[in-house]
């Protein structure tokens, strides 16, 4: 079950909606007490589960481990004035909005937090404590002091806002609900009183920055709850209809967008945090209020179901949803104070509770759909061997229990992974899969921001939006304690000034973006040409970047890479978390580099064992620097809030120097992910007939690929290339088919091109489609598109379809 270190997340993710009203809900809103009672029972059996036996696995032993956690937080209680636990403290000698007082409110939560873990522990079978009288006589205690002393409608808010109107009242609620009949009325009234105070019905209004996107889902939850533990009709109304705008497609700040992005705090891609709040939150009030006279029935519910395999599920690998878009989540790891009872927090964990919100959205969706989710969600569960699914306290109680009747349901087939390239432009990421691996880019502009820091949290995130490229074979390569150990300014894939920075740099609750407009670039959807016009964190470096990803390889592309900072800049070809493979071994054109740092001249290949291939296409071979080291950190250096235990790792990093102050840096890689040493050197030995064209220039870079009728380019400014050729900057892949037709994918990363002009050199017979951005196509020994409004394409690939 859920505890403190996790309760956060997933009950932060407890609601389950099935659409949201406009007004659009058929009948009148009764005040009938029946049935108010009979969602207090539905809300009762979404938090606790039902149709389980609780004497058998995985049910009998999570409820044994749900007595033993409600114990423990029992034993270790208090009666000293300001906390119900000693590592609880709530009161703020000094409220304010300083992290001291932030730390303090945070304490509100985790006291509720860990009374609905006993709460839980006396409602459900199984547990040992299954309706222990003295154990409600406690918790029932600890509401009430929780109340008295600083819960209640008298006093004002300090530090998080969050923890005052999301995390606490959600927690207090579930209590309520599942304790009802057992609170004196006299409490229920005072509780409720003291959610009204800080959950008013104006909580829900616009209030930029808080009531918006997965935190105004957040809020209607509270709010439809509140509702129904009080009978109160309006409550239950106003929720409803508040989730309207939360479900629709927005065009700026915070929500879902039409490609797929969610994007939370207004320049951040969340999807992989608060995205797993509101799709967990979203599916839950569906559920709950289906057969209510509140039941959700706007036609924005279609959007929300839509994003299901728009969003969410491109962005789940085998169980784990990627670092890349889940903030400064990625800090959080273990919490401070860890023991038995709380839940490390990685990017499995994450992905476990958001496949649990899609299989509760599955509930209310057609039974087409609802096959073809369940198929995704069940092979997700049987893939992900690094943390099993259904082994994971991350996964509450009553999830497991749906989870469990899909994976054992015969009658559901199991999804395979994709093969396919899926570009977000909202939010500057970009996702490739193929059989074994997979990887995504992580890039900044002036819409979104190098990264987050807040609250503490994610002091070191500097350069994850600098170019930086995370990719999985070994599905635990993030998961093992990478973020508090490796080298923060040697992210795989980036490219930075070796400049010192401070924690949470330019952060502290600000966004800082960098002064360029290219993130982005075009897809057909199998492979994909990326650009980046990277501009350093606190720094002077600036750097252009392209990546190509193709089938078994990512081609990496640098340019005007200069800075002024008096120190190195360098560009990373990888850094690897060894985990269990301390010993995997490093060869470098064919021979073994020892430990410590290693600097090889006219490097043409690399391989690391277990791992991936390394190829440098330059006349006379890269200068590679390559180090094999141990690192040890912990969790509450990059996360106020984090563990203090000390964590180590070993790492495999290899890079490029592009040495101090450099004026026209430039660097050519390629990444073979999981091959072999033997398929590393074949490649090597045939690079220019696989790669026979590369150019790499201030104004352009582009590869062509014959073998497999790839030509791709991104222009940086209008020029010509051996193939193709842009009147204004534009990111342009050219695929030959088989069957005598081709594509040819243009974007505008910028967002600032409206006309552009692209032609392709080669005889084209026709044209067979275009898109309504095109103003006129000319073919015959060349093809040439003319483009117009562009810019209202929002960095979309644009498709045209020809016969050769």
């Amino acid at each position: 079950m859920a505890s403190s270190a996790w309760t956060r997340m997933s009950r932060r993710g407890f609601l389950v909606a099935g659409g949201v009203a406009l007004g659009l809900v058929t009948g009148a809103v009764p005040a009938a007490a029946t049935e108010f009672a009979a969602l207090r029972v539905r809300w009762r059996d979404l938090v606790l589960g039902s149709g389980f036996n609780p004497t058998v696995e995985p049910f009998r032993g999570r409820l044994v481990g749900l007595g033993t956690n409600a114990r423990n937080w029992w034993g270790a209680m208090n009666r000293a004035t300001g906390s119900l636990w000693p590592d609880a403290v709530f009161a703020d000698p000094e409220p304010d909005e300083d992290p001291e007082s932030i730390a303090y409110s945070g304490k509100i939560r985790d006291s509720y937090e860990r009374l609905l873990v006993m709460a839980t522990a006396y409602s459900q079978p199984g547990t040992g404590l299954t309706h222990d009288s003295t154990l409600l006589t406690d918790v029932l205690l600890g509401l009430r002091r929780l109340h008295d002393q600083v819960y209640n409608k008298d006093q004002a808010e300090f530090g998080n806002w969050w923890h005052w109107q999301i995390g606490a009242p959600q927690a207090l609620l579930d209590i309520y609900v599942l304790l009802y009949d057992r609170i004196p009325a006299t409490d229920r009234a005072d509780y409720l009183a003291a959610v009204d105070h800080f959950v008013p019905d104006g909580a829900v209004a616009d209030r930029p920055g808080v009531s918006l996107g997965s935190n105004r889902v957040d809020l209607c939850r509270v709010l439809a709850l509140r509702g129904a533990v009080g009978d109160n009709a309006g409550k239950l109304a106003v929720a409803r209809d508040a989730l309207t705008p939360a479900m629709a497609h927005v065009t700026s700040g915070d929500g879902l967008y039409p490609d797929g992005s969610f994007i939370q705090h207004q320049r951040l891609p969340y999807a992989g945090a608060y995205g797993v709040t509101y799709v967990h939150n979203l599916g839950t009030l569906f559920t709950w209020l289906a057969e209510s006279s509140w039941r959700i029935v706007h036609l924005n519910r279609e959007i929300v179901l839509g994003s299901v395999e728009k969003t969410w599920a491109p962005l789940i690998l085998d169980g784990l949803v990627f670092d890349a878009v889940s903030g400064r989540a990625i800090s959080r790891g273990l919490r401070t104070g860890a023991t038995t009872t709380s839940i490390p927090e990685d990017d499995h964990a994450r992905g476990h509770v958001l496949i649990a919100g899609i299989a509760l959205l599955a509930k209310g969706a057609e039974p087409t759909t609802r096959a073809r989710w369940q198929g995704l969600v069940k092979g997700w569960i049987e893939r992900d061997g690094y943390k099993p699914v259904l082994n994971d306290p991350a996964v509450d109680f009553a999830s497991l229990v749906r989870l469990n009747a899909i994976a054992a349901d015969p009658a559901v087939v199991a999804a395979p992974e994709p093969t396919d390239h899926r570009l977000f432009p909202e939010t500057d990421r970009a996702v490739h899969r193929r059989p074994g691996w997979a990887a995504v880019v992580s890039m900044a502009s002036r819409r979104i921001a190098h990264y987050e820091f807040l609250n503490g949290e994610n002091s070191r995130g500097w350069h994850t939006g600098a170019g930086m490229v995370t990719w999985w074979g070994d599905r635990g390569q993030y998961s093992d304690g990478f973020w508090p150990t490796v080298d923060p300014y040697r992210l795989p894939g980036t490219t930075v000034s070796t400049k010192r920075l401070v924690d949470g740099q330019e952060g502290d609750g600000r966004l800082p973006v960098p002064d360029a407009d290219w993130a982005g670039g075009a897809t057909d959807g199998t492979y994909a040409a990326l650009g980046q016009d990277l501009r350093g964190l606190a720094s002077s470096m600036s750097a252009r970047k392209s990546w190509f990803f193709v089938d078994d390889a990512v081609i990496c592309l640098g340019s005007a890479i200069k800075a002024g900072d008096d120190v190195a800049v360098e560009t990373v070809v990888d850094n690897r978390n060894l985990r269990g493979s301390a010993t995997a071994a490093l060869t470098v054109n064919g021979v073994a580099v020892p430990e410590g740092v290693t600097v090889t001249p006219k490097t043409r290949w690399a391989h690391l064992d277990g791992h991936a291939g390394y190829l440098f296409p330059v006349p006379d071979g890269a200068t590679l620097t390559t180090l094999r080291e141990q690192r040890t950190g912990r969790w509450r250096d990059i996360n106020i809030g984090g563990a203090t235990l000390p964590i180590t790792r070993r790492y495999q990093t290899l890079w490029l120097d592009h040495g101090v102050n450099p004026t026209d840096g430039t660097y050519r890689y390629v990444v073979l992910p999981g091959a072999t040493a033997a398929r590393t050197a074949a490649r090597a030995t045939t690079l220019t007939s696989w790669l026979p064209f590369v150019v790499n220039t201030p104004a352009a870079q582009g590869i062509e690929l014959p073998e497999i009728g790839v030509t791709a380019v991104n222009f940086w400014a209008a020029g010509t290339t051996s193939r193709l050729s842009a009147t204004v900057a534009c990111s342009v892949l050219a695929r030959v088919h088989p069957d005598g037709t081709a594509t040819f994918c243009v974007a505008a990363p910028t967002r600032k091109v409206n006309s552009l002009t692209v032609t392709w050199h080669r005889p084209i017979a026709a044209v067979l489609s275009k898109p309504t951005t095109v103003a006129a196509t000319h073919v015959g020994t060349s093809l040439r598109v003319d483009f117009t409004d562009l810019a209202a394409t929002r960095g979309a690939t644009q498709v045209v379809r020809v016969r050769l």
